[in-house]
């Protein structure tokens, strides 16, 4: 009989006050027992609705199962049957908008906590057990992968299963793409997803870095190679900014660049030479996962305040409940319904206030969200002396401009159709290069679909 307690196992954290100061992993983990009784309320509903809240269709019922059963290794032998990465899944996934926001178990309590599951059985392994896959028997192709991130790894990994030749080809000196370069360590240590990694290259998977397509070689250039077919996985690494006055001052910076120098580049560690801007009090301009990750960092990094401003309310915030509780807890400051009108500056050209102008909410725009109106003569200056723009960004030009025949829309994503074939024959593309940014299982999703109908295009020649 299922345990009917109505609420998660507590997962185990850092004290606030201890975790605002260092870049250890916020959350750490379930034991076995704490995993097994959490799997314990799991129904093993016939239907499984959880599954088809899972972009990779993780068989989420029968894992728990044997997770209940102490049975991890089988336990990870079903999520691996789907899922290259879960690891990293079990931390930085939106479960509670996905599998958990199926669960039966939420309807009157908490649902099933599956993420963590998922994550404990992944650790467990990592410790006690083989994560290494058997190399099957080759088939003779060759697929080459553009960018080694989310949608890049799980596109290579899933065509590596079935025989296939794969290289990637990785701009950065680093595997792992926003995973290494964008989430920061105390989400998601980074050897954690070197290890995910190196299951690909026990598949045969080569990995180039340092290959910056457009520049090194271009996609036409590649196809020439013996590659039969292309995944383009490049991400969107382009950062937007708000065009208000100010935004060229000494102090002002991306959340991408801030987060790649912080982790990529290791620039929390004082013995890299890694220069990031150390402030006492940062503005972080937006209300996503990545600002939460930027103002959690700062904080790291020894600011002493921090803000979030975010023209809507918190209830229209795209970020996870979850990171933005975290924030909270470590002492962020969250200025809702406030917007940069100007970012001023110093006599030394350096930033020292951001103008920003109070907002209220009118009516719903084209996303469904209430569209944030301003209030006339609000305007105040914020004393902050770093500003980090946090506002989405896109797809680099670079690739589709180097490559005969691919169409991008005019957000400069690139044109797909339903099995992730962009308008060049045998040439592929998913993740954020297609979406836009968006969240790292949806970016593992279209990298499984374009691994799948890259396979029956090639077997179908």
């Amino acid at each position: 009989m299922a345990n009917m307690a109505p609420n998660k196992v507590t997962m185990p954290e850092q004290d606030p006050k201890v975790r605002a100061r260092n870049f250890e992993e916020v959350t750490l983990g379930y034991t076995k027992e704490m995993a097994m009784e959490e799997a314990s309320r799991c129904f093993n509903c016939k239907n499984k609705p959880c599954v088809t809240g899972c972009p990779v269709s993780v068989r989420i019922p029968e894992f728990i199962a044997q997770v209940a059963e102490g049975n991890f290794e089988k336990a990870y032998e079903i999520i691996t049957s789907t899922n290259s990465l879960p690891a990293v899944c079990g931390r930085v996934c939106p479960q509670e908008n996905q599998c958990e926001g199926k669960c039966v178990r939420g309807i009157k309590n908490e649902p099933v906590a599956i993420g963590r599951l998922e994550r404990f059985v992944a650790d467990y392994m990592m410790k006690n057990g083989s994560t290494a896959a058997s190399k099957p028997e080759p088939n003779g192709h060759k697929v080459a992968v553009i960018g080694a991130g989310p949608a890049g790894l799980t596109c290579a990994g899933d065509l590596a299963k079935l025989g296939y030749q794969v290289t990637i080809f990785e701009a950065f000196h680093t595997a792992g793409g926003v995973l290494m370069y964008g989430i920061p360590e105390f989400r998601l240590p980074k050897a954690i997803v070197q290890q995910e990694i190196q299951k690909l290259r026990d598949l045969g998977v080569e990995i180039m870095q340092d290959m910056v397509i457009g520049k090194v070689l271009s996609v036409d250039e590649i196809m020439g190679m013996g590659f039969e077919a292309v995944f383009i996985g490049s991400g969107a690494g382009l950062p937007r900014f708000m065009g208000i006055e100010g935004e060229s001052l000494i102090g002002v910076c991306s959340a991408n660049e801030y987060l790649t120098r912080i982790n990529l580049m290791k620039g929390y560690l004082d013995d890299y030479a890694t220069p990031v801007i150390k402030s006492k009090s940062v503005a972080v301009v937006g209300g996503g996962n990545v600002a939460m990750d930027a103002a959690r960092s700062a904080l790291r990094m020894g600011a002493e305040h921090v803000y979030i401003v975010y023209r809507r309310s918190e209830a229209e915030m795209p970020a996870r409940k979850e990171e933005v509780h975290h924030a909270k807890e470590e002492g962020v400051e969250f200025l809702n319904l406030n917007n940069p009108v100007k970012i001023k500056a110093d006599e030394n050209g350096r930033v020292c206030a951001m103008e920003c102008i109070k907002m209220e909410l009118g009516e719903p725009d084209e996303s469904g969200r209430r569209s944030p109106v301003p209030i006339e003569g609000s305007n105040y200056d914020l004393a902050v002396d770093t500003v980090i723009m946090s506002i989405g960004t896109s797809p680099n030009p670079l690739i589709r401009t180097t490559t005969s025949g691919l169409e991008a829309n005019k957000r400069g994503c690139l044109v797909v159709n339903e099995d992730m074939l962009t308008t060049k024959e045998g040439v592929y593309a998913g993740g954020d290069a297609v979406t836009g940014a968006a969240t790292v299982i949806l970016a593992m999703g279209a990298g499984k679909t374009a691994a799948k109908s890259i396979d029956e295009y090639i077997n179908s020649k």
